[in-house]
């Protein structure tokens, strides 16, 4: 772990997470993510923090994948000095990841071109429902 520390990695995490979007977030145990500052934050923010049971991160597959992948790629390659530091690098690495970086769950796709075909695709079934109700 960088200097920074598990909690300042975590603030800045949740921090990203305040525009709104979410409702819930599914967490793991970990000592970051517990305490009265995110439970204050959540609060403040209308968002419901859901605790996975201790030892079962197959409860939330999905992330622990991720978490992986960002562990091994981005904070463990990177000493962070400062928070602006750690925002720079870690703003670079989600861009390649969502923007550059195909997946092959999708189609080997980045994930920025799923959801733009999605959308597209979206918006053509709804034209055509609308066109069929007229």
């Amino acid at each position: 772990m960088s200097p920074l520390g598990a909690s300042a990695c975590a603030a800045f995490w949740i921090d990203s997470l305040s525009d709104g979007r979410y409702r819930t977030v599914i967490l793991d145990n970990g000592p970051e993510f517990s305490g009265t500052a995110l439970d204050a934050w959540a609060g403040q923010h209308g968002v419901r923090l859901h605790f996975i049971q201790p030892g079962k991160p197959v409860q939330n597959a999905f992330i622990e994948s991720f978490n992986g992948k960002f562990r091994d790629e981005c904070l463990n390659e990177h000493w962070f000095l400062t928070l602006q530091e750690a925002q720079v690098v870690i703003e670079a690495w989600r861009r390649e990841y969502n923007e550059e970086r195909t997946h092959s769950t999708i189609g080997d796709m980045t994930p920025m071109e799923f959801i733009h075909n999605h959308q597209h695709r979206t918006q053509a079934a709804q034209e055509s429902t609308s066109l069929a109700v007229v």
